[in-house]
């Protein structure tokens, strides 16, 4: 087991090459610039601004510069620079050193921001919405997929099927407005807008939280209804097993194995930010920075936000793939 993460953990620095590769041809092939303007800058400022950010330099050196930056640790004398250049996301002081790594360099747009400063102040409350989005989800679609298969064909089975379309259906841009609407312009129970309260936090994770909830659902009613049709369910109840047993233990334990594939990106989508929500919302996350980062040609916010979201992904299979020896003892990892 220890092998296989380690391995795993190895093929995270491929995945990250090719996606940082990618990325950054794309970003660089797209028409305009970071300082393209309505009105064209002076060729002396516009040249002194690429010097200042390495943009005169070849594509490949910035691209090597860059990566070296993020992946490469560095160790310096004494405390670390206060300059935007010098951003690191470590920084750890040992016996008159720092130890600094992840440097994803300065925002080109925000002149006083760096993408770590990005990263601080926007990550954490997309890292909350999608937590709690996915608890949502989780809540909602497995027991609607459990009780769907037990019942199935029938009016329960009919009601939790149109509860999951209903999530499928009705974007984050209808439900938003309408649960604002009803539960907090109506009522008053909750806040429209904002983040940091429970009133502000519930609305957002429900809105967010539906359309993954319908997928799983639907996802387990199938693999439910395929599992206790299997010989060894009907050998488990014809052996006098309650049935709450025959389906907690036997049943429902073996049909998560495709529903908890689809979780691990699920959760990496909901946690790194989603731009229709946090903008319906108010919510100052890192959905509403990505896209505007991308209008404005802002490379190191793009680049930076991609890789952090190729990272969690990489991370959340991983730890899928974990589950699956938890959920099916056969299931050996070497």
């Amino acid at each position: 087991m220890g092998r296989y993460i380690v391995r795993r953990l190895l093929w995270l620095f491929v995945v990250i090459f090719f996606v940082s590769v990618i990325t950054f041809v794309i970003g660089r092939a797209l028409p305009g610039g970071p300082f393209s303007r309505e009105k064209k800058l002076p060729p002396a400022v516009l040249k002194a601004l690429e010097q200042k950010y390495n943009l005169d330099r070849p594509a490949l050196l910035q691209y090597v510069d860059y990566m070296g930056d993020v992946f490469i640790p560095k160790i310096i004398v004494g405390e670390p620079s206060e300059s935007l250049m010098e951003d690191h996301l470590i920084n750890i002081p040992v016996a008159g050193y720092t130890f600094q790594w992840m440097n994803f360099g300065p925002s080109y747009k925000s002149q006083s921001r760096t993408v770590n400063d990005v990263f601080r102040e926007n990550l954490p409350v997309s890292f909350q919405l999608g937590s709690y989005a996915f608890l949502v989800a989780t809540a909602i679609g497995l027991p609607l997929g459990v009780v769907a298969a037990l019942k199935q064909n029938s009016i329960v089975d009919y009601l939790a099927m149109a509860v999951a379309i209903f999530g499928v259906s009705v974007p984050v841009i209808v439900l938003g407005p309408l649960l604002i609407w009803l539960l907090a312009l109506g009522t008053g129970l909750f806040a429209p807008t904002g983040w940091g309260s429970l009133r502000q936090e519930v609305l957002p994770s429900i809105a967010l939280g539906m359309s993954s909830s319908a997928i799983i659902a639907r996802l387990t009613r199938a693999s439910l209804l395929q599992v206790i049709r299997e010989d060894y369910i009907r050998t488990a109840r014809a052996k006098g097993l309650q049935e709450r047993v025959v389906v907690i233990r036997h049943a429902l334990r073996n049909s998560l194995i495709p529903v908890v594939t689809v979780m691990g990106p699920i959760f990496a989508y909901l946690v790194t930010g989603t731009f229709v929500t946090e903008t319906v919302f108010g919510i100052p996350g890192m959905g509403r920075y990505f896209v505007t980062s991308i209008t404005n040609r802002d490379y190191p916010v793009i680049m930076g936000t991609i890789l952090l979201l190729a990272v969690v992904i990489v991370i959340a299979n991983l730890i899928v793939d974990l589950l699956y020896a938890w959920l099916d003892p056969r299931i050996r990892y070497s």
